[in-house]
């Protein structure tokens, strides 16, 4: 990754996404890296969030609607790390929808090559609120890259929620910011 391309973000950006101000409140990040497309964070994206395991029933309609945002080309933003999200990421990346990748790291040192021609043609953004010493994601670190993910997002499909788990407790905060989401949980 060529580190003049990463642009900070703080609040006084005048690119900062506000969302992330006016629904995590105190727990927002205070700075963002970003590579790509800044103008991605604008757009009205769909959140896609999905439990690590989840049901055989759930994956063949939730690769459907990925194939349908990609068509459509609707913004999606997701951490893309359960195995359903990643093959999200996958049939998104084979068309040329806006896609907003958040991590639970630092933005990588390279791009991975699936990634590189999406970055460059505008198309993909790369987003971490975490400093360039956190290069391993985990659970506390998932847990707030989703809230970010949901935060960001405009209306929301939660795949596959595990019952009492992080998703479930994200799902419900997500309800209290009043946009209409979509909740399609399967348990």
């Amino acid at each position: 990754m060529n580190p003049t391309l990463v642009t900070r973000l703080d609040t006084t950006h005048p690119l900062w996404p506000g969302r992330l101000t006016a629904r995590l409140g105190s727990d927002a990040p205070k700075e963002l890296a970003v590579l790509g497309n800044v103008g991605l964070l604008a757009l009205p994206m769909t959140g896609l969030l999905c439990s690590a395991r989840c049901p055989g029933h759930v994956i063949l309609p939730t690769y459907d609607r990925a194939a349908q945002w990609r068509d459509t080309r609707r913004c999606v933003v997701s951490g893309f790390h359960s195995a359903l999200e990643q093959e999200c990421l996958r049939i998104l990346l084979r068309g040329t929808p806006p896609i907003v990748v958040c991590l639970a790291r630092a933005l990588p040192a390279r791009i991975p090559s699936a990634w590189r021609v999406p970055v460059e043609a505008g198309n993909l953004l790369l987003v971490s609120c975490f400093g360039p010493a956190t290069t391993r994601a985990t659970s506390a670190l998932a847990t707030r890259r989703n809230a970010i993910v949901a935060a960001l997002a405009d209306e929301w499909v939660f795949a596959h929620v595990r019952p009492g788990g992080q998703l479930e407790r994200l799902a419900q905060r997500a309800a209290t910011w009043g946009e209409a989401g979509d909740r399609r949980e399967t348990r």
